[in-house]
């Protein structure tokens, strides 16, 4: 299949990231380990005790402060002056021209001391000595090439969405030919094949069924967890899972024509095509730099008129003073430190940043698009109504329902085998049990006929239905509940609805998002009455149904280019494609690894509140970097 040379050009991108962290890593501990001495021979006599020189002398610690600062400053953090040179011919400054400027003026003006003392007029030396800057140009290095360090292994962690997506396609199929049924892997598969698909397996490739019937998992595209009845004529996607029955289904879309491999795409141009966003650092640089640079100039003019002689000494020594002074401790220093207290503190709250872009992005968004399914709602279906006739308790209901589900393998029949295990009721044995795929089940309890199911199953197995609970179940289905009706005798005894329940902190989430002045919009794959509910009881201002994953994308796209900075939130693979094309993209931490290594941010509990937290925090970290940037 025409995956594989994608995948191969992602190993490429990763190899390239990988060879990249390793050399950072590198000069950062190299860096670390040569700056240590150097720190303490230069502020050593701050420390209460510590008496560095005589341990050593003068005369030596400086050159040793010189042979240990060369390679920090010319070897780890060579490429500092290398981007500061590109951005000074492409005439937009940024804060590798600031850090050159002030760790290069630093690391030239100490060397010219211990190199050539005598330059220095005498009123430049303390105890006969010039003082020297060599700790200022190491510690400012190796701290920028830890922030380095720190974006190139979050970038190095992008292609591991592409990875996940890929891991999703099957990887071999049963073809059909003459009669004969043999395994093939799915790089061999030719439109027109004729394929059968077993219960639990995943359909190769995007086709359509010519032959039998299935309950099919498709959460991987629409982010429901209900499956999708299918049978003769209906269309079925690569990826998605086969659950209940065995159906014969002809290839019509191979390799990068399906729809898995056009999601992969997406992700892929979506993590590519964005923008890096222009670091608060590197703004404040494009002003301060020239600042700074003109502060030096004008400073070398007046001490080369109006000093005392000898003039043009004064005036060189005053203006690298300028610019030594200017050396930005804040940006070395306060900008990493600050990012990744603020890293550490979200893990404490559960909320994992994987990139300092989505913190400082993540104080603007004014637009939250969300998924319904695992993000607004719990993404499993519960049994949140029971509608009892004919006598019958709620809880004879339940048991009974659940005791006849318990052979059954819909995930709607999990959902009440799992409420009635909750409420600890004790199922009943069951004989002569029947699945009908796409209407219901029956069974024999205790001599009696029971079926469960629609209501046009139950109907058409001669069932007499109640108009009392006809009434009761359209009510249900009014409020985006699945009817599942329960029948004793062809008599009907009540209904059961089921439906995806709205997590208990999702409505405050809403309303504290809705303070912050947040436009939510809700995208889902579900139906227009579902979304529709759903976006009523929660009070969201706009929704979209029945949206598919490259819908969701271009919601993002036009929204980011009408000016908007965009967050999404989902959970599914189908939200992938949205989460790596918007400003920042906040993954559920219960939902699947696609989502999760797509987005900027993960909240480990899955609970909106995270996104709240997390705005609280970017604002506080972002002031404090602004505070650092401005002292």
């Amino acid at each position: 299949m025409t995956l594989a040379p994608r995948s191969c050009g992602v190993g490429v991108g990763d190899e390239e990231e990988r060879r990249e962290v390793d050399s950072l890593s590198r000069k950062f501990w190299i860096a670390l380990v040569l700056t240590i001495p150097v720190l303490l021979i230069a502020m050593g006599h701050a420390i209460p005790g510590l008496h560095v020189d005589a341990i050593v002398p003068r005369q030596i610690g400086k050159w040793v402060e010189f042979g240990l600062t060369t390679p920090v400053v010319l070897w780890a953090g060579g490429f500092f002056f290398t981007r500061a040179w590109q951005s000074i011919v492409n005439r937009s400054l940024n804060m590798f021209t600031l850090i050159a400027v002030g760790v290069g003026a630093a690391y030239v003006f100490s060397a010219a001391a211990v190199l050539a003392p005598g330059i220095f007029p005498e009123s430049f030396r303390r105890h006969g000595e010039v003082d020297l800057y060599f700790e200022a140009a190491a510690v400012i290095t190796t701290l920028v090439l830890l922030g380095q360090l720190i974006e190139a292994k979050a970038r190095s962690r992008t292609g591991q969405a592409i990875k996940a997506l890929l891991g999703l396609a099957a990887k071999t199929a049963h073809r059909v030919r003459n009669g004969q049924e043999e395994e093939i892997p799915v790089d061999a598969i030719q439109k027109g094949d004729l394929l059968r698909v077993r219960p639990g397996e995943k359909v190769s490739v995007d086709g359509v069924i010519v032959e039998g019937q299935s309950n099919i998992d498709e959460s991987m595209i629409t982010g429901e967890p209900m499956p999708v009845s299918k049978g003769a004529g209906d269309k079925v996607v690569g990826g998605t899972v086969n659950q209940t029955g065995s159906f014969s289904m002809r290839a019509e879309r191979i390799g990068s024509e399906t729809l898995l491999a056009q999601i992969v795409q997406m992700v892929a141009e979506a993590q590519r095509s964005r923008a890096p966003i222009q670091k608060l650092a590197d703004t404040v640089s494009g002003y301060f730099v020239p600042a700074v640079i003109s502060i030096a100039v004008i400073t070398f003019i007046v001490w080369s008129i109006i000093g005392p002689p000898p003039a043009m000494a004064y005036a060189l020594v005053n203006s690298v003073s300028v610019l030594i002074i200017a050396c930005p401790c804040a940006l070395g220093l306060a900008t990493p430190m600050s990012i990744m207290v603020g890293v550490g503190r979200a893990a404490q709250t559960g909320i994992l940043i994987k990139n300092a872009e989505a913190i400082e992005i993540t104080e603007k968004v004014t637009h939250l698009i969300t998924d319904k399914t695992g993000t607004l709602t719990a993404g499993k279906p519960e049994v949140v109504s029971r509608l009892s006739d004919k006598g019958t308790s709620e809880r004879d209901l339940l048991q009974i329902a659940a005791s006849v589900e318990s052979h059954s393998e819909h995930p709607l029949a999990r959902a009440i085998v799992e409420t009635a295990k909750k409420e600890q009721i004790a199922l009943r044995e069951i004989t002569d049990f029947h699945s009908t795929t796409g209407g219901g089940v029956s069974a024999r309890l205790d001599g009696t006929r029971v079926l469960i199911g629609k209501e046009k199953f139950l109907a058409d197995s001669g069932v007499t239905l109640s108009n009392e609970l006809r009434r009761h179940a359209d009510r249900l289905q009014e409020q985006a509940q699945t009817t599942v009706w329960v029948a004793v005798d062809e008599q009907s005894v009540g209904v059961l609805g089921i439906a995806d329940p709205i997590k208990p902190t999702t409505k405050t989430a809403i309303r504290a998002l809705h303070g912050r002045g947040l436009k939510i919009i809700m995208c889902t794959g579900d139906n227009r009455r579902t979304a529709e509910s759903v976006a009523r009881e929660l009070g969201i201002d706009e929704y979209r149904a029945e949206v598919m994953p490259d819908e969701k994308i271009e919601i993002v796209k036009k929204l980011k280019a009408s000016g908007a900075i965009v967050a999404m939130a989902g959970d599914g693979i189908n939200d992938a494609p949205a989460l790596a094309a918007a400003d920042v993209g906040i993954a559920m931490g219960t939902g699947t690894d696609v989502a999760i290594e797509s987005a900027g941010i993960t909240l480990v509990k899955g609970d909106l509140m995270g996104i709240v937290k997390a705005m609280h925090l970017s604002r506080a970290v972002m002031r404090n970097i602004r505070q650092n940037l401005f002292f």
